[in-house]
């Protein structure tokens, strides 16, 4: 289970250094090997590989209705895996997709990670923050 927020820098070759709370679990669950693709909400989803294939199996079943969705998801799929000091290399699509220059946000999502713009993540939880609370919360006790 994953969680937490980590603010973290790219380097000028692509590359993002997983946090060493994650990077362990990560190579354990996945032998270091992680799917990213883009969100439809502006950022990058990071999965440990089994966790992707099930998505990925899920999303392949969807209804030709929702075709977008799964080209979004399925069609910007790339296959990394962690080099020996940690790092992941985003290629070029992803970070010009998603806005990702140098300064990013990594949120622990359970299953899976977003990576989002640093800027465009702030911005967007201020944003959310002016709304009221959804529905789903309102008989959620905190």
């Amino acid at each position: 289970m994953f969680q937490g927020a980590s603010s973290l820098n790219i380097d000028g070759k692509g590359r993002l250094s997983v946090p060493t709370r994650h990077r362990d679990a990560l190579l354990s669950m996945a032998e270091g090997q992680v799917t990213f693709t883009k969100h439809p909400d502006g950022c990058l989803l990071l999965f440990p590989r089994p966790e992707w294939l099930q998505f990925r199996e899920r999303v392949a079943q969807l209804p030709i209705t929702a075709q977008w969705w799964k080209r979004i998801f399925l069609g910007n799929a790339m296959d990394v895996d962690m080099d020996a000091t940690g790092r992941l290399l985003i290629s070029p699509e992803l970070r010009e997709a998603t806005g990702l220059t140098k300064e990013v946000l990594m949120l622990g999502m359970g299953a899976h990670f977003e990576v989002w713009d640093k800027t465009t993540y702030e911005m967007r939880e201020a944003e959310a923050r002016q709304q009221p609370m959804p529905a789903a919360f309102q008989d959620f006790v905190l």
